[in-house]
């Protein structure tokens, strides 16, 4: 293939003149052959001859032709190319052909990606706290305003604030589960207090029977109430809570219903002599039975029921055995000695509950009865009539003298008014005491009485 020709024109040496004859030009240097593919240049302008600046100036030969722009459009051509309005019924470029000149790449300058968040918001631990507390309100709150904050703040803490909204919901559940249940036990106890039917097996406290031993049922009252109006009887062989001692009726009018203090001060003093008789030996009473009573309703007490059931009971553990004594199988010997010294252990179980600084009052009033209930006691052991068994007999003498030094002992706290001494003086007393119990037991076994030793919950 034969090497294309330059398209350089070639200058012809200029006609000579006056004057010195001007060098001539070299020759344009042939341009490179062009591309088969590209578009063919445009022509050059038509040179033209510059005059000579001045007369004495030689004169210049012809500008020799620049090279041409390949870019730039013709002379005499149309103007350059501005981009205007897309024409939108004509045909749309594609490609790299449609991006424009100003068009910029996906990553821009100045929009960077948000910081990781590095502070915890406060609601969402809290949320976590209060539904750990159970309290499923403020957890439920706090969870819904922590989502919300940290959306907008760009704060951490969502797992917390979603463990304390899911907590939360939990308890929620189970508080309405728990809500539910109380409500219908509820009703079943308002459908069996005070109601002439009660649950299966029960009976009304109205008709106990003195020696019944009992236990409560769980429906036996009112939610959150210490009335009682059904028990359920079982043999006292059985382990049970409570026995009855007896009955007693408070006087009263049928139209005013006395209060609880009336109901507390009147059972005491009628209930405390059905106890004592009940249980004549105190010393079978098993540690933890107190005294208790139940008495009527309101509208059984304006029905005209004005009786009071006075029992032995014990809430906290059951108990086997039966606390009553039988007077029918006592000696002569065993029921002087118990009646003797019934007076003395109620006055003993009557000690005050505060310390002597903070009731001397009080102490020394108790000091006074005890005083009186030693001597009535030497008095009852000391009576004729009683054949005491021989190794009773000694005993019982020196028994006597440890009494009436407690009751001197007794006498002088109940005189002492200064709240330290008498202190001292109920303390020297009450040593006295604990020796005359030590001796009670050898006469108890001297007389065949129960000395505490043949079960573990009798009072010793």
């Amino acid at each position: 293939m034969s090497k294309p020709e330059s398209d350089a024109a070639v200058v012809p040496a200029p006609t000579p003149e006056s004057g010195p004859a001007a060098a001539p030009e070299p020759a344009a240097a042939p341009e490179p052959a062009a591309a088969p593919w590209t578009a063919p240049a445009p022509a050059a302008p038509p040179v033209e001859p510059v005059a000579p600046a001045s007369a004495d100036a030689p004169a210049a030969g012809p500008v020799p032709p620049t090279a041409a722009d390949p870019w730039a459009a013709p002379a005499d051509g149309p103007s350059p190319y501005v981009p205007g309005p897309a024409d939108p019924a004509a045909p749309q470029p594609t490609g790299w052909a449609a991006v424009s000149p100003a068009s910029q790449s996906g990553f821009q300058p100045g929009f960077p990606y948000p910081a990781a968040p590095t502070r915890t918001n406060g609601f969402a631990i809290a949320a976590l706290v209060t539904s750990l507390f159970c309290l499923w309100p403020l957890a439920l709150v706090f969870a819904v305003v922590a989502l919300v904050q940290m959306s907008r703040r760009n704060e951490k803490g969502r797992g917390l604030a979603v463990s304390g909204l899911v907590i939360g919901i939990l308890s929620l559940i189970v508080s309405l589960i728990a809500f539910i249940g109380l409500a219908a036990l509820g009703f079943d106890e308002e459908r069996y207090a005070d109601s002439r039917h009660g649950p299966k097996g029960s009976v009304a406290v109205n008709d106990l029977r003195v020696g019944d031993c009992f236990d409560q049922p769980p429906l036996s009252g009112d939610p959150g109430s210490t009335s009682v109006y059904w028990v359920r009887v079982v043999p006292c062989t059985a382990p049970h809570h409570a026995e009855v001692a007896g009955t007693v009726v408070l006087p009263g009018q049928d139209d005013q219903y006395p209060s609880r203090k009336e109901f507390g001060d009147g059972a005491e003093k009628l209930c405390g002599p059905v106890r004592d008789e009940y249980a004549l030996d105190s010393w079978l009473v098993p540690e933890g039975m107190e005294g208790y009573y139940y008495y009527p309703s309101v509208r059984g007490w304006t029905t005209g029921d004005h009786r009071v059931t006075c029992t032995f009971q014990d809430e906290q553990r059951p108990h086997t055995g039966s606390v009553r004594t039988d007077r029918t199988k006592l000696t002569k010997a065993q029921r002087t000695y118990l009646d003797a010294v019934l007076a003395y252990n109620k006055a003993l179980l009557a000690e005050p509950d505060l310390d002597v600084d903070v009731a001397p009052a009080k102490y020394r009033e108790w000091a006074k009865t005890m005083a009186a209930a030693c001597r009535k006691e030497v008095a009852e052991l000391s009576a004729n009539g009683t054949d005491w068994p021989e190794a009773a007999r000694a005993k019982l003498i020196e028994l006597g003298a440890l009494k009436l030094d407690a009751a001197n002992a007794w006498d002088t706290a109940a005189k002492t008014m200064d709240p330290d001494a008498l202190e001292r003086e109920v303390g020297k007393a009450d040593a006295l005491s604990v020796k005359s119990g030590k001796l009670a037991a050898d006469i108890r076994r001297a007389l065949g009485l129960s000395t505490g030793e043949q079960a573990a919950d009798i009072r010793a």
